[in-house]
């Protein structure tokens, strides 16, 4: 299917790329999410029209997203969960637990934002985590893991 993108997809394109994608990305994610639109020749003049104001929009976005990078850029997030005396938690530390942490700071973080190299954390300690908040702007942080006393 021919989609023209509204807003930068990673590793798909640009705003006003226009470009061919499965249909059922198309359909399920891209087009109900805002991000894209059927290419057809009525979409393509209503998006050179409306160009100029999607640009400002994603710059806007960009700048917000960056400037709260800035604020995330080496946060430590404390956790405490229940562990072994081997230092190995019972369960682990998922990317959803950590977006929580993140949003009792006051940061607007969802779960799929937050990005975990080596999978979920099961072990006690310092972990470096990347949060995504835009595909231009990511913050590393670092999520420390504490045992919970018993």
């Amino acid at each position: 299917m021919q989609i023209i993108l509204l807003e930068k997809v990673v590793n798909l394109g640009q705003l006003g790329d226009v470009v061919k994608v499965k249909d059922g990305y198309a359909r399920n994610f891209l087009i109900p999410h805002g991000k894209a639109r059927r290419a057809t020749e009525a979409a393509i003049k209503e998006f050179d029209v409306r160009r100029a104001d999607l640009e400002k929009i994603q710059a806007d976005k960009l700048s917000a997203a960056q400037s709260a990078a800035e604020k995330l850029g080496g946060l430590t997030v404390q956790l405490t969960e229940k562990a072994g005396v081997d230092g190995r938690l019972f369960g682990s530390v998922t990317n959803a637990n950590i977006a929580d942490a993140l949003r009792k700071q006051g940061f607007e973080v969802q779960k799929a934002m937050v990005h975990m190299a080596s999978g979920q954390i099961k072990n006690v300690g310092d972990h470096k985590v990347e949060v995504s908040l835009h595909s231009d702007a990511k913050a590393e942080i670092t999520v420390s893991v504490l045992a919970e006393a018993s």
